[in-house]
């Protein structure tokens, strides 16, 4: 039976050392008190925010992990940009933060310009599609020290401060509504990478899922953006809101349970998702083929929803999803009982 584990993540021991990083972060906190900046302590949140006043500033980072590696060997570079710009635009959007730039670090054996190109193209694409300026960034070429292409981000995004979500709202009976994923995102890929070449062999990429279109083709699937279409719900800067956002969860590294929670926990509350979209064929393919356990699959994968919003409108919600060609149902609702279920699981 296949686990994240055995490929070589240990999500726990990944969960301690961001507890670890976080209480060196508060640490610093106190430098800014009674000055412009001042940060705001936010327990398991998806971004790190300082006030400015009438506004925070909001900033976070990611990057797209071991997609890497497999665009790598496929030679094929272009929609690497929307996976990077989704891992922190969707985290800052969990707070209610309208991303306005995006800088980026590119760490490289050896530098290879039509990789470059490649890399930056997509994400010029995606950021001029969302509105979001690419103010500087860095390429450092490493040689040994590294194998093949590490790309990482930081996002910069504003939100007036009664617009903050901090999930403090968030009550029993609250409905959950999911937006549809396309596909894997940039998440849990080690997991799929130890699967499919365990099971097809190293050049797992080339072979054919169906009708034509190879296991490299949609695992390289690019990251769906919700950025811009949560933006239109809940307001951008100095616009109104169309929803009552009480708490927003990117659906990344933890899979489901692992990022639902951070909505509910802080209340003592727990989740109740019974009402999910069927996983994608390819996930649902990969778990039988990997021996993967369900609560495996879902601690690891999206399994089909990429982002979680409590909030009472839900109509409201799919309409507005609607329009940027994303999917959106009521997925569960919070209850007060603390834990996430999932089917007969509990996380």
């Amino acid at each position: 039976m296949a686990t994240y584990e055995e490929a070589g993540v240990n999500i726990e021991m990944g969960d301690e050392c961001s507890r670890i990083a976080y209480e060196s972060a508060k640490a610093t906190f106190s430098s800014r008190d009674g000055m412009i900046g001042r940060p705001v302590i936010l327990e398991g949140g998806f971004s790190g925010a300082m006030d400015f006043g009438d506004f925070y500033l909001v900033q976070n980072d990611d990057g797209i992990g071991t997609k890497m590696a497999v665009a790598t060997q496929m030679g094929k570079y272009d929609t690497m940009g929307y996976d990077l710009l989704a891992m922190v635009a969707d985290d800052a959007i969990c707070v209610g933060a309208e991303t306005v730039s995006i800088s980026n670090t590119i760490d490289v054996e050896k530098i290879n310009k039509d990789v470059i190109s490649q890399l930056m193209k997509g994400l010029e694409n995606a950021c001029k599609e969302h509105k979001i300026v690419i103010p500087g960034g860095e390429i450092a070429e490493l040689g040994t020290m590294i194998n093949g292409y590490v790309w990482n981000a930081t996002a910069i995004g504003i939100v007036e401060k009664e617009k903050f979500i901090t999930c403090k709202d968030v009550e029993p009976g609250d409905p959950i509504i999911g937006l549809h994923t396309d596909m894997f995102r940039s998440n849990g890929m080690t997991l799929v990478r130890h699967v499919l070449s365990q099971n097809l062999g190293p050049e797992w990429y080339k072979v054919e899922f169906e009708d034509g279109k190879t296991w490299g083709e949609v695992v390289l699937t690019p990251t769906r953006i919700y950025h811009s279409a949560v933006l239109e719900m809940i307001g951008r800067y100095k616009q109104p809101r169309l929803i009552n956002p009480k708490g927003i969860a990117h659906i990344t590294g933890g899979g489901l349970p692992g990022n639902v929670v951070r909505i509910v926990k802080g209340k003592g509350l727990g989740a109740r998702l019974d009402s999910l979209p069927e996983p994608k064929k390819p996930m649902k393919v990969l778990q039988k083929m990997g021996n993967i356990s369900d609560e495996e699959a879902y601690k690891t994968w999206n399994m089909g929803v990429g982002l979680a919003i409590v909030s009472p409108d839900v109509e409201k919600v799919i309409e507005i999803a609607a329009k940027y060609g994303i999917k959106a149902q009521k997925i569960g609702e919070v209850t007060s009982t603390p834990g996430i279920i999932i089917g007969d699981m509990k996380f």
